[in-house]
């Protein structure tokens, strides 16, 4: 199967004036099949969102490709480029407060694309818009309203009306539940879970809870300051971590069982974070890794295969750790 979307060597650097620059994303590659959830999780700062950003075409990318169904995307973005990638291509923004324009009804920002589209009548418009609100759980009613009207898990519905109205193939999901209370985090999950089969999505799932990216992703992959540790399989990745900073991530999860929660020891990840301006050499994560040996700290790992539990033989797992050379 040829994937859809393919992350080759992707860079994405932000300039700090002088010789300095942030090392957002650092030689990423990544291939996402069709019909695929991919979820993607680590720290705050690890680049999940910028890496989200850059493959869209919102950030311009410093080096590397981005491929979606075998066509190569432009560096940097034009007002054509993106007219042409927007019914091919989506995002979901993190924040349901300020990723929609309070000026604007809920009508004519769910509509906005569509409008875009020169073969459609206003009254074509209305009537998908009306639909989609349907869709997500909303009435079509709620057109003339305004973003300040409705409560964060609604806001979050709008945003994704808005995304899937263009009926894309592949969507980039921004911790879309982030900003959500817990409740609420489960209905848009489920929300976004039955869209996907219902019309055969591609997902890039961002987020910080690792057991919801397992309920709702095919295959994980962990980022660590601006590059991937670990990818496989959800199951194998929860289940049976290989890399030390996914282990930890996964020993820091809380449990869903409250008294063995209280009464499970805490895991934390040791040492500070690397500052992403000056990359160390070596192993980003040595100055934090329990297991790291001399060499962690001079010599790169690459992203390599190791083997694998799973049964099905597609499946590759990927690990970048010097334990496994």
């Amino acid at each position: 199967m040829k994937p859809l979307v393919e992350i080759q060597n992707l860079v994405k650097y932000f300039d700090l004036g002088g010789d300095q620059r942030v090392h957002a994303v650092d030689d990423v590659s990544l291939s996402i099949n069709p019909r695929e959830i991919v979820g993607l999780v680590g720290e705050s700062g690890s680049g999940k969102s910028t890496l989200g950003k850059t493959l869209l075409g919102l950030h311009d990318k410093t080096d590397g490709n981005v491929s979606f169904a075998g066509q190569v995307l432009p560096q940097r973005y034009r007002a054509s480029d993106f007219r042409a990638m927007a019914p091919k291509m989506q995002m979901i923004f993190q924040d349901p407060y300020s990723s929609l324009n309070p000026r604007m009804t809920v009508g004519e920002i769910v509509g906005e694309g569509l409008r875009l589209q020169p073969e459609l009548s206003a009254s074509d418009v209305q009537d998908r818009v009306a639909h989609w609100l349907q869709l997500v759980g909303l009435s079509p009613d709620h057109r003339s309203r305004y973003p300040h009207e409705f409560s964060g898990g609604q806001r979050q519905r709008i945003g994704i009306a808005r995304a899937l109205i263009l009926q894309p193939e592949f969507v980039v999901c921004d911790e879309p539940i982030s900003a959500l209370d817990v409740s609420v985090q489960a209905q848009v999950v489920n929300l976004l879970g039955e869209l996907t089969q219902e019309l055969g999505l591609t997902l890039l799932f961002i987020a910080h809870d690792l057991s919801m990216v397992r309920y709702i992703s095919d295959r994980m992959a962990v980022m660590y300051l601006g590059g991937l540790v670990e990818v496989g399989t959800s199951a194998e990745v929860f289940f049976d971590p290989k890399h030390p900073y996914t282990q930890t991530l996964i020993a820091s999860n809380p449990e869903a069982d409250p008294e063995h929660e209280r009464g499970r020891q805490s895991t934390t990840i040791q040492g500070e974070i690397p500052s992403p301006v000056n990359v160390p050499a070596g192993c980003r994560f040595a100055n934090r890794c329990p297991q790291a040996m001399p060499h962690c700290s001079t010599t790169t790992p690459a992203l390599k295969p190791v083997p694998t539990i799973s049964e099905n033989l597609q499946s590759q797992r990927l690990v970048a750790c010097h334990l496994f050379d």
